[in-house]
């Protein structure tokens, strides 16, 4: 497993995000735990959750406490993994997302992650997305005063645009690490973000970084409007990899800021994942994906 630096961290360079062990569609509990150690075991060191990961209006905190329990059960060293979880957000009964950025339950939410995860301090919290109705420095403020009260080490901010990443970086300083935006080779549009993230020395983590599609869409342009169809897995079968190994690969290849995150709710998911930090794709392969990547804005 290569590595990427997050703040003053040495991390995996592929994430496990976790969200899909505790949502709609989730595995049962031992096929999660088997899951989040196959990560462990390929060498991920940095794991994504939130309070909000659970089904609609049941069991907040569910990913948490299952990342926090298999943690404890995991039969190896995991010093040196980085838990980072988000608050901010909520998913009541009719399974929307909602968005809550008041200081005060922002600061809440993380004493309660912070009993979840059972730890002295979270690793990496997370302003899961910026909330219209408060203003975005008062949530980042929350964070501020989190850092100076002990019970986060690190900052991170998801969902901003370049303007926001700007502010939180004025507010937090060098304790701000990571920003977490959608990014894929079908989405695109968060390329001033992911720049600027560079240019700051920030981590830049994609969520869902295959854009939500299968990998059979990755082999064409189901869902990829103007892909050039093949592209991935043609680079693919050069390699004896997935298309998806490809996709994740070309992440990588974006910026040495770009950490990326992969849902995975079964071991040999995670493992395939987690294999994309070997893969090294030629200038010309990379020229090809591009092309078949779209930017969108």
């Amino acid at each position: 497993m290569r590595h990427r630096t997050l703040g003053s961290l040495r991390v995996s360079a592929i994430g496990l995000g976790a969200m899909p062990l505790s949502i709609e569609g989730r595995p049962d509990v031992s096929r999660a735990l088997a899951t989040v150690h196959a990560a462990l075991d390929s060498g991920v060191t940095l794991l994504d959750t939130a309070d909000s990961y659970h089904l609609p209006g049941a069991e907040p905190g569910h990913n948490e406490l299952l990342v926090a329990r298999a943690l404890t059960a995991y039969g190896g060293d995991t010093d040196e993994v980085l838990v980072a979880t988000k608050g901010g957000r909520g998913r009541p009964a009719d399974g929307s997302w909602t968005v809550d950025g008041d200081p005060r339950r922002l600061k809440s939410a993380a004493e309660a992650s912070l009993r979840r995860l059972g730890v002295e301090a979270i690793g990496l919290y997370q302003l899961h997305k910026p909330d219209p109705a408060v203003p975005f420095e008062e949530s980042v403020g929350a964070l501020r005063e989190l850092l100076g009260e002990g019970k986060i080490r690190l900052a991170g901010i998801s969902n901003t645009d370049a303007g926001q990443i700007r502010a939180a970086h004025r507010i937090l300083g060098d304790r701000l690490v990571s920003v977490q935006n959608r990014y894929s080779p079908a989405v695109r549009d968060s390329e001033a973000e992911l720049r600027l993230c560079a240019e700051l020395g920030l981590a830049f983590l994609p969520w869902s970084p295959l854009g939500g599609i299968s990998r059979s869409s990755l082999d064409g342009p189901s869902q990829v409007a103007d892909a050039r169809p093949g592209a991935f897995r043609a680079v693919a079968r050069v390699h004896g990899v997935s298309p998806q190994q490809v996709a994740l690969a070309w992440l990588l290849a974006r910026s040495p800021a770009v950490i990326p995150i992969p849902g995975a709710s079964r071991p040999e998911t995670i493992r395939d994942s987690a294999a994309a930090a070997d893969l090294v794709l030629s200038a010309q392969e990379l020229e090809l994906l591009n092309s078949a990547a779209v930017p969108v804005g």
